[in-house]
């Protein structure tokens, strides 16, 4: 059993049902945060928010596809008016929801060292990872006049205590489990074998945990979780063995993955009876110049195509856009 651990790989019988008519959906997560050199060690102040007006574009553009995004803001986009213009007004016209990402190094209270370690929140104290919880919760609240109900660790740094913390936030949805990677070697969490199929945390059904969408694919993709951990060491084998086809890892996101890889990604998942697929990026990939995926305007252009090519692809294939409340809705307590 997974207990109330959300480190833990969870049992059998922690695995979420939904109602019948609820299919097969999909979501799209942003993880909506400051602008930073993506190539420099964590900093408290070197920061930006240039590209937050750029978040109105893609509201439009998903509102156009009868899709309702989910906006995972930081801090210091909960503090700025402009991200409370646009995600509030969204949020509370039924068009857009609101989740919470903790980056802990720009979220108050600071009494923690800024170092790698110290970057995901659930290595924090406790009382830090609480009180750094409820100050971005609250600002939320007051600035953009929604609750939110989901949430994501920022650098998918979840701690033996998050769970309870969550509870006592009011979230209901963790979507911080990133299957299929580990990031221990920087003092991170490691997330190599969960699963893909959400799941409960915790006897009481309270919190359900989306993991983030990740397959393998190729012959060898059987082997996936055996064979791919060792690769880490070798990164000219793993290109090698994705360019010939034999395996490749598959995260559902515009960032690094191609329209054709996503597509096929989503295919797989499709075929893995996966009730919920969830899609996600970094909001600073909406304008050019901030992210190493998004360059040139030519790079941002591409960036929606990808997002044409897969939204109507899976239109293609029957899957519904879900919101929080869908997810929430048709999950069987029982």
């Amino acid at each position: 059993m997974s207990g109330s651990n959300l480190l833990d790989r969870p049992g059998d019988s922690d695995f979420a049902r939904f109602c019948e008519d609820f299919g097969q959906r999909f979501v799209v997560t942003v993880d909506v945060e400051e602008e930073f050199d993506w190539d420099k060690p964590i900093q408290r102040e070197a920061f930006g928010l240039a590209s937050v007006p750029a978040l109105a574009k893609f509201q439009q553009f998903c509102e156009g596809f009868g899709v309702v995004p989910v906006y995972m803001i930081d801090y210091p986009i909960a503090t700025s008016s402009i991200a409370a213009d646009i995600l509030g007004t969204a949020a509370r016209d039924g068009r857009a929801e609101i989740g919470i990402q903790l980056h802990p190094w720009v979220n108050p209270p600071f009494e923690e060292e800024v170092n790698e370690f110290n970057s995901y929140a659930g290595n924090l104290p406790v009382d830090l990872e609480r009180a750094k919880l409820m100050r971005l919760r609250d600002a939320i609240v007051a600035n953009l006049g929604v609750a939110p109900k989901i949430y994501r660790a920022g650098r998918y740094g979840l701690g033996p205590r998050t769970a309870a913390l969550l509870g006592e936030a009011g979230v209901a949805i963790d979507s911080s489990v990133r299957a299929r990677f580990d990031y221990s070697n920087g003092g991170g969490p490691n997330y190599r074998k969960h699963p893909l199929h959400p799941y409960w945390i915790g006897d009481g059904r309270s919190l359900l945990e989306l993991p983030l969408t990740t397959v393998y694919w190729g012959p060898l993709r059987e082997l996936g979780e055996t064979i791919y951990p060792h690769l880490w060491r070798a990164p000219s084998l793993r290109g090698v063995l994705a360019r010939t086809g034999l395996l490749e890892r598959i995260p559902l996101t515009p960032e690094g993955i191609t329209a054709d890889e996503a597509i096929r990604g989503t295919d797989i998942a499709l075929d893995e009876r996966l009730p919920v697929l969830v899609y996600s990026f970094h909001s600073p990939s909406l304008a050019p110049g901030h992210t190493p995926y998004v360059r040139t305007d030519g790079d941002l252009d591409r960036f929606y195509d990808w997002w044409r090519a897969v939204f109507a692809h899976l239109e293609g294939r029957g899957v519904r856009p879900a919101c929080v409340g869908d997810i929430v809705g048709s999950v069987v307590l029982a």
